[in-house]
């Protein structure tokens, strides 16, 4: 007979045995073993399996936006509940951001590859609406969770999807028509997508659709004028978020009153009226003019009306939805450029709070913008120091003039500029995590790959935006992307003059002026041939240096050695733990041929498909690989290029470990040279920036070292 805390399953067993862990008996010759408290047995465990819990939450799980699809990824939970039949499960709610509550999104979502028995520490939902604030819920679930009176323990992540193209207006109301002009009103989209920045009403006249008119407004009516009489027209809305134009409504037909003749006692009643309403109007004018001053908002030299028209004829002019980028110094004068595309602040609307950093003309200062009839927030503030040239002040505003012409999610935002008092100011945006590669070195090896990835998505998304635009940024480098709080990306640094005189990474050419050569194509280089066939190769280098924390392209190498080793077809290596596709991205960008060069819409396709399937990027470039790609690479190199371990850590910035290698045994650099990654790991090694940095300097003494690299 089994005592207390033992069992015998059926009669044949041979012995009692102790009942498993987290169970127990109370009674003699018992057959099975009751489950503790909060623990559980699966109907078909057998009774000698112990009893398990549920799992704890998932841990530390992150998101990866890309429009309207959402990428999360997290940690296992740290305690599994004692058993292997761990899945997940996903809850997602769409949440109103008016009052906050959330509902059930609905079988309009799609999970890849399922929403519940996921396997994997990973899932992407697509389908999701634009614009919209989500709740994601990450529960782990086991064969006893189902048993579990208890609270579900799961993990949340909270986002909002990117902004996208709205959806066609569907209705159009017409309101006063005359014989001259139509009035029309309609309502926003039914799924606006983000926020409205305009509609663009096109119209003309019913069987003459080659001549046609556009209409922009911020404002959901219109009044067309200038019309025929007794004329049929066609009218056409379409509504722009920051993502871009949605589609045309459809064709809605309407037609202006016949004309009449107007008695001659009838004919006085419209003077009378007009000759009161102008009173009116002049009056209201110098009103509005004498307390303009006294407002804080936004003012142009040249205030656009509320509705922009433009004429159409014969389609041969392009139509405003495709925006075309006009150089601000095709202006005679230079201000009527930066009033053309930058909105007046009043000096007194901003607050400077603090200097964060010294630019080409003045100071960089952080502070915050108070307009009318909306809240404070914060933004950066270029200043123009005392004491400038005309040239100078007009170098500087010509940044506010090209950058004013953008409007992306990945391109810095314009506020707008101060140029009537002194100091004069560029105010943009605030992006608290400054420039791209300053804030990867400070976070060296703390990202996943799939978060490098959004980074690099976003900067191709802004690039294919210039590109479009016809614009040439000349200057793409990690260190002119800003990052916000969000690990947004955005393209920054519109200011020509300042690439071509004080850019400590510009260099002179044999034909003149600077350019930064480690970035730049060598067609650039050589024929200063810039396009953006040529920003394609400085975006592959800006993924070499986001995949490798902010390294510096080349090293030490000289500007010259790097124009040579380019030009004789060697490229940088992949970084370490990079995926291969990414660096067979790389190398495509870094193609001789600029023709061959992908470009910038595929380059966004190329990163959608790899962010929608991660397990593209567990394939590395490997070591081997890596090792014959490249020939120089940090210098000086060589084990024989340091007296001693401690001169070799001093120089990779790595002294802090120098006590550590000695303790080990590691005093000379030959034994030095052995090391692996697990004796890294070992010695207490445990940043994976730091691995990365001593095993890149470690390689460099293993490989051969010649004055130039391999070819493609």
């Amino acid at each position: 007979v089994c005592r207390p805390g033992f069992f015998k399953a059926s009669a044949h067993s041979p012995s009692c045995s102790k009942c498993p862990p987290h169970s127990y008996t109370l009674d003699e010759a018992s057959t099975s073993c009751l489950c503790e408290e909060h623990y559980f047995r699966k109907e078909s465990d057998p009774p000698t399996m112990a009893c398990t819990r549920p799992p704890s939450a998932p841990r530390s799980a992150i998101s990866n936006i890309n429009e309207t699809s959402v990428f999360l990824e997290w940690i296992p939970p740290a305690d599994t509940g004692g058993r292997q039949d761990v899945s997940y499960y996903i809850a997602c709610k769409k949440c109103s951001s008016h009052s906050g509550l959330c509902e059930a999104c609905g079988g309009h979502v799609r999970y890849l590859p399922q929403q519940t028995g996921l396997k994997n520490t990973s899932v992407m939902m697509v389908d999701l609406l634009a614009h919209t604030n989500y709740t994601f819920e990450i529960e782990a679930v086991n064969g006893v969770s189902d048993q579990s009176p208890g609270a579900r323990q799961f993990v949340s992540v909270n986002v909002t999807t990117n902004q996208a193209a709205p959806s066609p207006v569907s209705t159009v109301k017409k309101g006063k028509i005359t014989k001259n002009s139509i009035s029309l009103s309609w309502q926003e989209p039914g799924q606006p997508n983000g926020i409205i920045l305009e509609y663009e009403i096109k119209y003309f006249e019913k069987d003459q659709e080659t001549s046609y008119t556009i209409i922009k407004s911020k404002e959901t009516t219109i009044t067309a004028d200038g019309l025929k009489p007794g004329s049929a027209y066609i009218f056409q809305i379409r509504a722009r978020t920051a993502a871009g134009y949605g589609g045309f409504s459809q064709r809605f037909e309407f037609e202006t009153s016949p004309l009449l003749a107007a008695s001659s006692d009838d004919s006085q009643i419209p003077i009378i009226v007009v000759s009161v309403t102008v009173g009116v109007i002049l009056l209201a004018v110098v009103i509005g003019f004498l307390l303009s001053g006294r407002r804080c908002g936004y003012s142009k030299a040249k205030q656009d009306p509320e509705e922009e028209k433009m004429h159409f004829h014969n389609g041969h002019i392009k139509l405003p939805g495709v925006r075309t980028y006009v150089d601000p110094h095709t202006y005679e004068d230079p201000n009527q450029a930066v009033h053309e595309f930058a909105k007046e602040i009043e000096a007194s609307c901003i607050t400077i709070e603090r200097v964060i950093g010294a630019g080409e003309f003045g100071e960089v200062c952080s502070g915050r913008l108070k307009l009318q009839g909306k809240r404070e927030f914060p933004v950066a503030i270029k200043t123009l120091k005392v004491g400038y040239t005309e040239k100078q002040r007009r170098d500087f505003l010509g940044e506010a003039s090209i950058m004013g012409q953008f409007d992306h999610p990945n391109i810095i935002h314009l506020e707008g500029v101060v140029t009537k008092s002194k100091p004069v100011m560029i105010v943009t945006e605030y992006m608290e995590n400054g420039s791209l590669d300053t804030f990867l070195k400070k976070n060296d090896g703390q990202f996943t790959v799939i978060q490098l990835v959004g980074m690099l998505r976003g900067i191709a998304s802004g690039m294919k935006y210039l590109s479009d635009m016809g614009y040439v940024h000349r200057d793409l480098a990690a260190r002119n992307i800003l990052i916000n709080s969000n690990l947004v990306c955005k393209v920054s640094d519109f200011g020509l003059s300042r690439v071509l005189e004080d850019d400590p990474e510009a260099a002179y050419t044999t034909r003149g002026g600077k350019i930064p050569i480690r970035w730049t194509a060598p067609e650039a280089i050589a024929f200063r041939k810039f396009t953006s066939a040529s920003d394609v190769w400085s975006y592959g280098i800006v993924m070499w240096e986001v995949m490798s924390y902010g390294e510096r392209p080349y090293w030490e190498m000289t500007n010259q050695d790097v124009i040579k080793a380019v030009e004789e077809g060697y490229r940088l290596p992949s970084p370490m733990d990079c995926p291969a596709a990414l660096y067979q991205l790389m190398l495509d960008c870094w193609q001789k041929d600029r023709n061959s060069r992908p470009k910038f819409d595929e380059i966004v396709s190329m990163l959608d498909k790899l962010i929608r399937n991660p397990s593209s990027l567990k394939t590395l470039v490997n070591a081997s690989s890596r090792a014959s790609n490249l020939l120089v690479e940090h210098s000086p190199v060589g084990s024989g290029a340091y007296r001693s371990v401690s001169e070799w850590l001093e120089a990779i910035k790595m002294g802090r470990y120098t006590e550590i290698f000695m303790e080990n045994g590691y005093s000379s650099m030959d034994a030095v040279a052995q090391v692996t990654l697990e004796d890294l790991r070992r010695l207490g090694v445990t940043l994976v920036g730091h691995q990365k940095k001593i095993m890149n300097s470690l390689q460099d003494m293993k490989v051969p070292l010649v004055n130039g690299m391999v070819p493609l």
